[in-house]
């Protein structure tokens, strides 16, 4: 009698952990859905053959935001044309955000992308491509950034911060101020006290 109590129980016990995982999984599908239609957002992997330097082990603490767009005839925010301005200038970046949301994927993060040019830290560093990620925003001197374009940002931005100890979150203009303006139009304190909440507003990466 005892026996067949013990092996009654433990199968109780099994059929509700099964069930609690089978809950877990459909909640998990469900939200993946539920944000994908919600948000329009998705990450397009675009990797490209210049710009960029092979990187062993670099210490990631420095994430830079800039502003991008195609003046060279054509859409301003067609991404291969942004792309193809990128190679004539031998310059990239990290991520591309598209006006929609959708988050371009040019270089490993891994990777040294050439995006800062000459400037300078607030602790003094140089050299920034090495110790940074570069995130464009597809604005125009005009245009400031669609809210589907700063809740990607802030998901991105906070998905970073997960994966590396960061020390600053910087303007392109933070950091070469004599030469640099971007991101243009965009509500910098407003953005930060998102990234500070950590509000991703149901985002995921």
């Amino acid at each position: 009698m005892t026996n067949r109590c013990l092996s009654l129980n433990l199968s109780l016990k099994r059929n509700t952990v099964l069930k609690k995982k089978l809950y877990i999984l459909l909640l998990c599908i469900f939200s993946g859905f539920q944000w994908l239609n919600a948000q329009n957002t998705e990450i397009i992997y675009k990797k490209q053959n210049f710009g960029f330097a092979v990187a062993d082990n670099r210490k990631i603490d420095v994430i830079i935001v800039h502003s991008t767009f195609n003046n060279s005839g054509g859409e301003y925010y067609d991404i291969d044309l942004v792309i193809k301005q990128f190679s004539r200038y031998k310059v990239n970046a990290h991520y591309v955000i598209g006006r929609d949301g959708k988050i371009f994927n040019l270089v490993d993060e891994k990777n040294i992308a050439y995006h800062a040019g000459r400037s300078i830290l607030p602790d003094g560093r140089t050299g920034i491509n090495s110790c940074s990620i570069g995130i464009e925003l597809m604005t125009s001197f005009s245009e400031a950034p669609t809210d589907a374009q700063i809740i990607a940002l802030t998901a991105l931005v906070n998905d970073i911060k997960s994966r590396h100890k960061i020390k600053y979150i910087l303007r392109h203009s933070d950091i070469a101020p004599e030469r640099k303006t971007d991101p243009w139009n965009m509500d910098w304190d407003d953005f930060i006290r998102r990234i500070t909440n950590n509000e991703t507003e149901d985002m995921k990466i």
